[in-house]
């Protein structure tokens, strides 16, 4: 099953009220489960063998790196952080070759589509939620967003 396709599970799982989720795919079989006291879902795959019973085998979480050296932190971005309110792919513009929705340097008030956000195939119009001038541009255009990622700086 395509990594990406576990991810956006287990932001379902994570996001909604349910506690679990099974899913098959072919031979390979997937059952996430929302732990109560957890921030995180577990994820164990199975995958059927024509000659033998089902293994199970829990895929690797990531676990924090922990740097040798503490690195400088980056200066805190001034100004409002307009974040994403879901999970999906981030446009600046209503069409490819449309010109974009903002800039660096734009004014914009408070209700103004700023971009756009497709998640499962519908187009979200996101609006700032501060007026301003756009200080940052923090995502590229077609690149994924998570949840809460930020977005733009309003200054």
């Amino acid at each position: 099953m395509d990594l990406r396709k576990l991810k956006t599970l287990i932001d379902l799982v994570a996001e909604s009220g349910i506690s679990e989720l099974e899913v098959t795919e072919g031979e390979s079989k997937v059952r996430i489960v929302k732990s109560a006291t957890a921030s995180h879902s577990q994820v164990v795959m199975m995958q059927q063998q024509p000659s033998a019973p089902v293994a199970q085998a829990p895929a690797a979480v990531a676990a924090p790196a922990v740097p040798a050296e503490a690195p400088v932190a980056a200066p805190a971005p001034v100004g409002h952080v307009v974040k994403s309110p879901m999970v999906g792919t981030f446009y600046r513009a209503s069409a490819p070759g449309a010109a974009a929705f903002v800039e660096i340097g734009s004014t914009v008030k408070q209700g103004e589509t700023i971009c756009i956000i497709e998640a499962m195939k519908l187009l979200n119009e996101i609006e700032a939620d501060a007026s301003g001038v756009i200080k940052e541009i923090l995502v590229e255009n077609g690149q994924p967003v998570e949840f809460g990622q930020p977005l733009f700086i309003i200054g």
